[in-house]
């Protein structure tokens, strides 16, 4: 407030020389104005030094709040259960850690500096003002409630018609996401053409909700002028009228409309603060809904042992809004430090079998345990770091083929160049990235796009075995594989695996009849159980799935050889 008195004080004090004249009144003159001119620049640089404190207090604080935020967040999200990811999509989630938590810091910074700066403000220069002249000050005042709630008005139509905008985005970020990454899929099946109007539909209703706020923003600054100017103007009419009456001065004027202007921003700001509450409230409950959302698997601290079997007993599965369980009544052993084979057709219940040996989902029923001790109440981090993992679907990081076999190592050995190479040649890629032009540097693309079926499947086998695990568990990781990449790798393996306790899902024979005990599921339920030699004899599932295989595979062999 204390520019605005000194200017109208050094208004008031040079008309007072004025009509003063003087031999002294021109001295008099530069003095004042020079006072009050160095009063005016030393107020605006303490006014300038404190809101500097105030925003390096305030919106400082809201950033670190933000990335406190955001880390809580992403690191609840590692912890929640993959059924919780069934049931959100992909860019619910993201909008969380990203729009909502920029709408929170939005309010904890500016919205809080401006609703103190509003408060503080409105109390002292409306105080000031009603000192000078309480009817100049009414009258001056009249216009700024007015605007305050025309902005409320217009910025929550704006609000409204920005989030309209943003999911519009948000579909169409989605659309191109998808497209980059099935454009082989369009291009084999020509669909450029449907692929584009669909886009061009999409892009046509953003383009309308974009001219829909652009109208609405049109209108606000207009507005917000047009108001503001109406108090400045009441204050020169009014104030004019009641200077020649002589009940105000003309520096008394020249102070109200300064202060017509210091009210100005932070009575706009009312209804823009009053709207950012609004959508950071909104934002904060969606964030504290999933921050709320307890992790359906939690599991205690402690030593890991695994030396002796795996053991499920009478375990039982059923994926949520179904009927017919996935795992039924399953008993099976596991010795340690030998190699158990699962075959089945597909929906026996092979992966469902593994994903609840990795605790990604608990039984309904029975139990699952490891040297005798529940599956539930081991360190699952302990344990998981014995284990070596390469999961039907393959998923690569869109990184270099290097990084993406590292990311299997669960700490950071003194060669770990020489375990990637090893692992790579276990894995029957060293002659595939040799023929690559920067080898391990090869960017693999998003989800591996640049790479074959085969390729992502090795890669995700040299990742499995590049941690020297106890545990390997691969589940129809080979299925991509022409009979001799195939033959390699399993000549390593049975190198590599000796004295290590393996699981290998597959639909085929050839990967498993060397397996210690192979097992045939069907419905969730074992069926047969035995070695290679013993399945062959009973003449049943497993001997009619090798007629089936074997004899087609031989007979293709023929045909190509001669």
């Amino acid at each position: 407030m204390l520019p605005a008195q000194a200017v109208g004080k050094a208004i008031d004090t040079i008309i007072a020389a004025l009509e003063n004249r003087g031999e002294q009144t021109t001295n008099m003159v530069w003095e004042a104005v020079t006072y009050f001119s160095m009063l005016v620049v030393a107020f605006a640089l303490i006014k300038g030094l404190f809101m500097y404190l105030m925003r390096q207090t305030l919106i400082v604080m809201s950033r670190h709040v933000e990335f406190d935020l955001k880390n809580e967040i992403f690191n609840h999200y590692q912890q929640l259960s993959p059924t919780f990811y069934r049931q959100h999509n992909t860019g619910d989630l993201m909008a969380r850690i990203s729009e909502d938590v920029g709408r929170v810091r939005m309010y904890i910074g500016p919205a809080v500096m401006y609703m103190m700066n509003l408060a503080v403000t409105i109390i002292t220069v409306v105080g000031a003002m009603y000192w000078v002249n309480p009817l100049l000050a009414t009258m001056v005042l009249l216009p700024l409630p007015l605007l305050s709630y025309a902005i409320f008005k217009v910025n929550t139509i704006i609000n409204q018609r920005s989030d309209a905008i943003q999911t519009q985005l948000s579909v169409l970020t989605s659309i191109v996401q998808e497209t980059f990454s099935g454009i082989r899929v369009i291009k084999s099946f020509a669909t450029e053409s449907a692929t584009q109007k669909q886009f061009e539909a999409e892009t046509h209703t953003y383009y309308n909700r974009n001219m829909d706020l652009a109208k609405v923003d049109a209108m606000f600054f207009p507005l917000m002028l047009f108001l503001t100017g109406l108090s400045t103007l009441i204050t020169i009419g009014v104030g004019g009228y009641l200077a020649i009456q002589g009940k105000v001065s003309v520096g008394n004027i020249a102070e109200f409309t300064m202060y017509v202007n210091i009210l100005v921003w932070p009575v706009t700001s009312l209804g823009w603060t009053t709207s950012l509450i609004q959508r950071a409230a909104a934002s904060q409950q969606r964030i504290n809904d999933f921050l709320n959302t307890a992790p359906d698997i939690t599991w205690p601290k402690g030593e890991v042992k695994f030396t002796n079997n795996i053991t499920f007993s009478n375990v039982c599965y059923t994926y949520p809004g179904k009927t017919a369980p996935a795992i039924d009544s399953l008993n099976l052993t596991i010795p340690h430090g030998k190699t158990v084979a699962i075959l089945g057709h597909t929906g026996s219940g092979k992966s469902t079998l593994l994903q609840l040996l990795l605790r990604l989902m608990d039984v309904n029923k029975g139990s699952i345990t490891i040297d005798g001790v529940d599956l539930k109440q081991m360190d699952m981090e302990g344990f998981k770091s014995m284990i070596g993992y390469a999961p039907q679907e393959v998923f690569l990081f869109s990184d270099t083929i290097a990084n993406n076999i590292l990311f299997g190592l669960k700490n950071t050995p003194t060669n770990p160049n020489e375990l990637m190479r090893e692992a790579a040649e276990r894995a029957a890629l060293t002659q595939t990235i040799a023929d690559f032009k920067d080898g391990f540097e090869t960017l693999v693309g998003e989800r591996g796009i640049t790479l074959s079926g085969g390729q992502k499947q090795r890669v995700a086998i040299a990742r499995a075995l590049i941690g020297n695990p106890q545990l390997v568990i691969l589940d129809d990781c080979l299925s991509a594989l022409d009979v001799k990449t195939e033959e390699h790798i399993l000549t390593h393996f049975r190198t590599f695996l000796k004295n290590r306790t393996a699981i290998i899902v597959s639909h085929r024979v050839s990967s498993v009849k060397d397996a210690d005990l192979i097992v045939v599921l069907a419905n969730g339920k074992i069926i047969e159980q035995g070695t290679h030699e013993s399945l062959m004899t009973l003449n049943g599932a497993y001997y009619n799935l090798y007629e089936a295989q074997i004899k087609p595979q031989s007979a293709m062999s023929e045909v190509l050889n001669s």
